[in-house]
């Protein structure tokens, strides 16, 4: 038997998988396959897990907010706010997405590294609550656009720590060597933070950094806390300003096999915690907002994608080719970075996995692979494959390579579900041809 290690996850007395008490083989008769499911149980126990930790540890003094580029939908930007988290978004159409789902512009907080005029000016027109600057050309970009509306707004300068954290280099972006931020050992950071109070229709609030993806490891981030928070008490002293918040970013690891050392994201926020404080008492300020950027914690473990297995191809002493209904073009992360997935037959959940198997997707594309030397149950055309932990980064980077049709989501709770996203048609295909 394959092993399952989320909370929502487990197999039915039909030897079916479950996913928040929805059999995942009758909602692939349901709706079809490729499938996004997601738990919306599992989504907000991971969010009130989150929420209460700022209660523990800093007594409610800051929050978490919700990286949306993970999963953005407007059903998704509804759940978490409704758990009391705000929401990040790093482009044009995230923001139009959160704003239309109802979020308040205020609760909105708008990365990005190379962030357009327009899109500047529709965060300012909106009022979003705070732009994270990423560079100096940007900064005066967004006083221009705040000057020609009459406008105020609120900023966070995002800076590269120097921190190197252990992960796929394609997702660290903390490092020097980084496209993303303000460069900190350089004295660039500071020069930024001096330019910011010099301007008159910008406000800097607060100071950001994110140092990667799925990093498995305490002491980047308490690392990367140690140097903002000393750095945000040099720009106080120096500049003789107070900052209102310190943004460390997200980058928590989730289960996507058994083997992954995932670490309990309570012991994360413990650890930060205590050196923030320590550092608050050593340099004798007070503690300001802490913001952390969830995004694929939230959503990761709490998603499974369902396919129809189509070909089998068995090429002796070479491999098997278990094909399935989607490909990279529902998941295009096996091959950007060989990420690693667990799979098995959600109809046959309860049999041993004997069966070694590369799930070949149906582009016509050689590297169009989910998932390679996959210990899965004997498969037979018909069969429902489900690949766990797809919340995170699979609707978001979905394509319509081979002109196919994004899949429709579902979301899950207490053994109801619903569409939250419908599928493509072919019409949706054309609609923008000409």
């Amino acid at each position: 038997m394959v092993h399952i290690y989320s909370p929502c996850l487990s197999i039915n007395k039909m030897g079916h998988l479950d996913i928040s008490g929805c059999d995942c083989t009758q909602l692939a008769r349901q709706y079809g396959t490729p499938l996004y499911v997601m738990s919306e149980d599992e989504i907000r126990r991971v969010c009130r897990s989150y929420a209460e930790s700022f209660q523990k540890y800093y007594h409610g003094n800051g929050k978490p907010i919700y990286a949306s580029k993970a999963f953005c939908c407007k059903e998704m930007c509804r759940i978490v706010f409704s758990e009391g988290l705000d929401i990040e978004v790093v482009s044009g159409g995230e923001l139009y997405t959160a704003l239309q789902a109802g979020i308040p512009a205020k609760n909105i907080h708008f990365q990005g590294n190379n962030k357009s005029y327009a899109e500047l000016e529709y965060a300012v027109k909106s009022g979003v609550g705070n732009i994270v600057v990423d560079n100096m050309q940007e900064l005066e970009t967004l006083e221009k656009v705040a000057k020609a509306y009459g406008k105020t707004v609120s900023v966070s300068l995002r800076i590269k720590p120097g921190i190197d954290a252990h992960t796929h280099e394609f997702i660290r972006t903390g490092q020097i060597d980084s496209k993303f931020g303000i460069d900190l050992a350089s004295g660039e950071a500071m020069a930024a933070a001096k330019r910011t109070l010099e301007l008159s229709h910008v406000i800097l609030d607060g100071l950001h950094c994110h140092i990667g993806s799925q990093i498995m490891e305490i002491e980047p981030f308490v690392h990367a806390a140690e140097t903002m928070l000393n750095l945000l008490c040099d720009i106080e002293q120096l500049l003789d300003v107070e900052l209102e918040h310190l943004n460390l970013g997200g980058g928590f690891g989730i289960h996507y096999k058994e083997t992954d050392g995932f670490i309990p994201y309570d012991q994360y926020m413990a650890a930060v915690s205590v050196r923030i404080h320590e550092i608050c008492t050593e340099r004798g300020i007070r503690l300001p907002k802490i913001y952390i950027e969830p995004g694929r914690s939230i959503v990761g473990e709490a998603g499974v994608t369902l396919y129809t297995v189509g070909t089998l191809k068995e090429i002796p002493n070479v491999r098997n080719y278990v094909a399935i209904d989607g490909g990279m073009f529902d998941n295009p992360r096996y091959a950007l970075y060989q990420s690693d997935y667990t799979c098995l037959l959600a109809n046959k959940a309860s049999c041993k996995a004997n069966y070694l198997a590369t799930i070949a997707g149906k582009c016509c594309e050689s590297g169009d692979l989910i998932q390679e030397n996959a210990l899965i149950q004997s498969p037979e055309p018909g069969d429902i494959l489900a690949v766990l932990s797809t919340g995170a980064y699979n609707y978001s980077m979905s394509s319509n390579y081979n002109r196919n049709v994004r899949p429709a989501c579902v979301m899950v709770s207490e053994g109801k579900s619903r569409v939250v996203i419908k599928g493509e048609t072919y019409e949706d295909l054309v609609r923008n041809d000409i």
